[in-house]
Parts: C-alpha cells; structure tokens; sequence
C-alpha cells in the first residue's frame, strides 16, 4: 500500500481527522488508500500551537489509513476556505507567504495498530500488515 510520511503533530492530526489536507509542493494523480507515516522529524513550533489538545505525538511509526480523494492546488481561494473550515489547523498554510504548491484532500481517516518503521521521501510502499484501532 501506498505511505506518505508526514511530520508531527500534522499525522496525528491527520490521525485524529482533524486534518483534511497534506500540503506538499508536488502534485499527485494518485487517489486511493494510503497510509500515513509520522516521520521522525517534528515541527516544534506547531507542537507547541497544538499542547492543549493533549494528544500523543508518536514518530517513526504508521498511525492511520486514509483515501486521498484528490489534490487541489492552493490558491487564494483555497486559502480562504482553509481559513474559515479552522484556522488553527490550517495555521500553518494560512501563514506561508509565496508558497507554491497543492493540498491532498484526505478522506475515510482511520487509525491503525502504530507500526515502526522508517519513512521515505514522497509515496512509498509499504507491504506490511495493519490493523484498524477503531
């Protein structure tokens, strides 16, 4: 299955569904499952935006299944829909001035049994098994 590793604390909110999008500076025509790996680099300042929602950030480990149903470039009006869906979580992308890039759309978010192991640059595979935690 297809993995896309993702820094923390933005798998864990991928995890937790509040994140609908992952922003990157590539486009993808793929759609379908993938599986979302929380690297093991963090963004400390985010993590410190995010403390009061007092959830665990693991790294190194597959966290969750997801169904990228499509990528979207991020333009102003993109933006602007971010913004009003919820600012906090979208902080990130609301705050980046001349960035350039797309946000794949997730869906069917669904936590997994955490697995180690390392993650990879762009959609990797991984040909392991998984099981759901709800």
């Amino acid at each position: 299955m297809k993995v896309i590793t993702v820094k923390q604390p933005f798998a864990t909110l991928i995890a937790e569904g509040l994140k609908e999008y992952e922003f990157r500076t590539w486009k993808t025509h793929y759609r379908g499952e993938i599986l979302i790996h929380a690297g093991k680099s963090v963004d400390k300042k985010a993590m410190k935006r995010y403390e009061y929602l007092g959830l665990d950030y693991p790294t190194g480990v597959i966290i969750a299944q997801a169904t990228i149903t499509d990528c979207v470039y991020i333009n102003q009006e993109m933006t602007d829909k971010l913004g009003k869906k919820d600012p906090l979580v979208y902080y990130g992308i609301l705050h980046k001035e001349d960035w350039d890039g797309y946000g794949f759309q997730l869906a069917n978010i669904r936590k997994v049994k955490p697995v180690p192991v390392n993650g990879k640059l762009g959609l990797w595979e991984y040909e392991g098994e998984i099981s759901f935690l709800r």
